[in-house]
């Protein structure tokens, strides 16, 4: 049976990880009110170890904590191997602070302050995102195969561990391979961000997929135009 998509919010369960006890209320409030269910940190080690017990399909984290801030927080849980969703929170404005969330494995980047709608809408993009399509299942490129129900990349028949952004990324570049694809194009296919943006997530993470899967993907760099996937040619 389907599952309605107010039935998949409803299972969809989000860790807030702020210090003050003021926003990550009001946050916790906001997405409980959009039907997800909720859970709160207020440092990065309390938030560690409920990503390693409890079932979390999303993270929103604020940079500006004591003891572990956000940005080590996050390199914990990539090296540890836990790639739940990530939304990073921070006061910053200047195009290191993006550029380094998304080096550490980011999935979006909110500024504050913030709107609750826009917070709300984000959330919903990101584990949208998340969630293969229904209606593709599995997808060769070479020697590489996606296979959207597990989640899974494989290359030559080895498991290639991909977050969910650089796996969103990859099967957006393989459902359109051939064809050069803009950066906007991108921008708004995997991140759901619209024209105008200002943001490196795409050279980021193309630079991702180009170490992860080496000689086997074959990602072209058109110069002022965006990415090209070239299909092997049959031996």
């Amino acid at each position: 049976m389907a599952v309605s998509e107010e039935e998949a919010v409803m299972a969809m369960r989000v860790l807030v990880v702020d210090d003050e006890p003021g926003i990550n209320d009001l946050i916790c409030d906001a997405l409980r009110l959009a039907g997800y269910e909720t859970s709160s940190a207020t440092h990065g080690m309390e938030a560690l170890r409920i990503l390693r017990e409890d079932l979390i399909d999303l993270a929103i984290i604020d940079v500006n904590m004591p003891t572990m801030d956000g940005y080590e927080l996050l390199e914990r849980m990539r090296s540890s191997g836990l790639q739940t969703p990530a939304i990073v929170l921070t006061a910053r404005s200047d195009k290191e602070a993006t550029r380094t969330s998304f080096g550490l494995g980011a999935d979006d980047f909110v500024r504050k302050p913030f709107g609750i709608e826009e917070l709300t809408l984000r959330v919903a993009a990101v584990l949208r995102r998340s969630r293969p399509p229904e209606s593709q299942s599995v997808r060769a490129i070479g020697a590489i195969t996606i296979d959207v129900d597990a989640h899974e990349v494989l290359c030559d028949g080895t498991v290639v561990e991909l977050s969910p952004t650089e796996f969103r990324l990859l099967l957006v570049l393989a459902e359109n391979a051939g064809r050069v694809m803009s950066r906007e194009q991108l921008l708004d296919q995997v991140w759901g961000l619209g024209h105008g943006v200002e943001s490196s997530a795409v050279e980021t993470y193309v630079s991702y997929l180009r170490r992860k899967l080496g000689e086997h993907l074959t990602l072209r760099t058109v110069r002022g135009v965006g990415y090209q996937l070239v299909v092997p040619r049959a031996k």
